[in-house]
This record gives structure tokens, sequence and C-alpha cells, in this order.
């Protein structure tokens, strides 16, 4: 019996098939919005590739204009017809569709191992998890800036040199905004993914400005607001556990939404960008620094497999979903009609950031601090070398993404 695979990238997840008779056909996906692994049996009677038939993908949950596929490839006795539709609830974990094909009928059943609700959790679970267990070995270590440091390209830079290059990145992020620019001062800041909250206590500072944050981690959040109060910023600056995807504040809130290294771990990026746009004030700045994979070439479909596989690895050990392009955030927001979009690889001036935090994981104060923490932050410090490997390779970008909202 002759069987047809079909793989498709991020963000579709196939859940039919067109003209393939009795065939059986194996769909594959990411794990991204929804974890699926799916089996299709058609029957038809007779069982000719002569109807043609239609197809649906699960598509992230905000998107209601149908997405082409990027690979239809079916049986090769007849062409096949597809058609994307939004699916907007989340599927049971049995799921039996029935279409009409010419007035015959075209039954497929598909066993979905997980669902979207339970994913999600899991993954939520998992990132809060591994920030309760590690976050205070990375202060310990590094200080309250969680994030990738900017250096010259080519730059020899000793330890003492990271803190400072952490700031920079936050300063460098606001230029390619224009947000340092003395008449476009936020009055209102909100800090996506805020880790304990070195991004929030600078820009408050450097702004006179408010600033509320929000994580997955209780523990991050609570050491936030501890640092805050010590600081003396208990009246400017807040932190609470919330979910990017669904943040609890009123729409236009913000002059400046910030999004310091946390995008990666958006399972849907789509909600996650609507999200930023929509507690954006009229005319507020939109800045977004995260690791993307490369962009696709026209010619390309989909990354390499030894790509996917690397990719697979990482995040494994850093409790993320499917990854995306530059170019992918790009059409986002122009799907959102954001203005002054730009976006720029900044992987070059991160060079020396992974190879300096390898080196002080193997310190001695680095290396009892990490047995210490457990072994979701153990597990982490050992992929260190494949997020190397991936920059090294041009497959892992660090992108920064700017836009403003419209007045």
């Amino acid at each position: 019996m002759v069987s047809t695979r079909i793989n498709l990238l991020s963000p579709f997840y196939l859940i039919g098939t067109g003209n393939c008779g009795s065939k059986p056909v194996r769909i594959s996906g990411p794990a991204n919005h929804y974890s699926v692994s799916l089996k299709f049996s058609l029957h038809r009677n007779p069982p000719q590739c002569d109807q043609s038939a239609m197809a649906t993908c699960f598509l992230p949950c905000l998107s209601q204009q149908p997405l082409p596929f990027l690979d239809s490839r079916a049986c090769q006795s007849s062409s096949s017809s597809f058609s994307a539709l939004p699916f907007l609830s989340a599927p049971t974990r049995q799921t039996s569709l029935v279409f009409g094909a010419n007035s015959r009928k075209l039954q497929l059943r598909a066993g979905v191992m997980t669902t979207a609700t339970s994913d999600s959790r899991q993954l939520k679970e998992g990132i809060a998890g591994f920030y309760d267990e590690s976050s205070g070995l990375w202060e310990n270590i590094w200080g309250d800036h969680m994030h990738h440091g900017f250096y010259e390209p080519d730059s020899s830079v000793s330890v003492s040199d990271h803190r400072a290059a952490q700031v920079r990145m936050i300063e460098e992020a606001l230029r390619f905004a224009g947000v340092s620019d003395p008449t476009k001062r936020p009055k209102s800041i909100v800090d996506v993914g805020c880790g304990i909250g070195g991004s929030s206590r600078y820009l408050a500072r450097k702004f006179g400005a408010k600033c509320q944050g929000i994580t997955l981690s209780p523990v991050q959040a609570q050491r936030g607001n501890a640092l805050a109060a010590a600081q003396g910023l208990a009246d400017q600056v807040s932190f609470q556990v919330a979910d990017a995807l669904e943040q609890p504040f009123p729409d236009g809130q913000f002059d400046l939404v910030w999004s310091m290294e946390s995008g990666e771990h958006m399972p849907d990026k789509s909600k996650f960008v609507g999200e930023l746009a929509r507690v954006a004030a009229p005319g507020g700045t939109i800045i977004i620094v995260t690791w993307c994979h490369r962009d696709l070439a026209p010619s390309e479909e989909s990354l390499q497999p030894w790509e996917q596989e690397l990719l697979n690895k990482i995040c494994n050990a850093y409790y993320l979903p499917a990854w995306c392009s530059t170019a992918d955030y790009v059409k986002l927001l122009q799907s959102l009609s954001l203005e002054d979009i730009k976006a720029e690889d900044w992987s070059q001036y991160v060079a020396p950031f992974w190879p300096a935090v390898i080196r002080s994981a193997f310190t001695w104060k680095g290396f009892t601090s990490l047995l210490r923490t457990g072994l979701k932050t153990i597990k982490g410090a050992l992929a260190m070398p494949l997020m190397m490997e991936g920059y090294k390779k041009d497959l892992i970008k660090f992108a920064i993404i700017t836009c403003r909202k419209p007045q």
C-alpha cells in the first residue's frame, strides 16, 4: 500500500488531504502552536483518485485569513486541491472530520497527541520552573540583566566588561528605535518577559517613567519587586506574574513596549505581536529583541534537516517552542498596519557573549553554584555550546525588530 508524507512548516498544521483514494497519509509538522502527530485513512467508494477533496489546517487562533501551504505534495497519481481554513477552537484528543467531495463522503480521523491547552500549560510551567531555578545563579554571577551584551565586532573583552555590555544593549536598542530622542521620552513602559527587572529599573531611572514588568516566574517577580524597593524605585516599578499572550493591561496603555529576549519563548508569535500592539499607546514604540533562525532563501521551503535538529535540541534545553525568522516577525507587524518597521541582524555584536557565559560556568563559583541549582539549569548549561554552534553556522540570528503604533 502506498503512503504519502507531507511536511509542513510553522505555523501550519494539516489535518486533511486530497485525491489519494484509500491510501493512508502521514502528516507531520513542528510542535509550535499545537503539538500534533496525525495519521489519516481516506475512504471513498470507488477508491480512485478522480475527485477533488478538501484539506484544512490548524492556524494560530487569531489568524483569520487563509494562508498558503508551504508544501502541498500529495499522491503522485493525481493533483490535489487544498484550502487553508482557520481552526478557532482547541482540538480534542480525538477529532473526526467529514467533508463532502463531489457529493461523496470523505472521512478523515485524526488522533491529536496533545491538546493546545495542555501543550501551552506544560510549556508555561517549564519556562516558569526553569527561571525559578536559574535566576538566582544568573544574578549571582552576571547581575540583574538577563540578556546578551552588545560588543564591538571582533572585540576582546574581559569578564568585567560584560555587565557594561548588557547595559549597552539596552542603549543600542533604544537608539535603533529612535527612543533616545529627548522629544520621545516614554512616560509609561511595559517590560514583557522582565526577568528580575534589570531593564525595567534601568528604563525607569533613565526616563523617570513608570514601568510594569510581567514574567511567568513567581521567583523573578518577587525578586524584581524586592530589588525595586531596595533601590528606591517601588513607586515607579512593579512586577507581577502574567502571560505575555494574555497581558493584564487595558488597550493603549504604554508609550514603550519592551521585549528583551522573551519572544523566543512565545508559542504563538501572532498572538504575541498582537498583544504588544494592543497594549501600546497610539504613537507608542514597540521594541522586540529576540532569537530567530535565519531567513529562508526564495528557493527554500524549510530549514535544512540538520538545522531543525539543532534547534530542537536547544528548544528542549531552554523550553522554547518552534523558532521563526526575522522576516516572519516583520510580516506579522505589517499585518497589523504598524508603522516605521525596522529590523536588523545584530549577531555580530553579541558574538563574545556565549563564550563568556560558558567560561563563567567553569569558574569555581559558577560550577559550585550550578550544582546547587537543579537539573533544569544544568541541562541548560550543557546546551550552551549548541547556541555557539548555531551562531557560527549562521543558523541562529540575534534580531532587533522595532515599530511604532499609528496615532
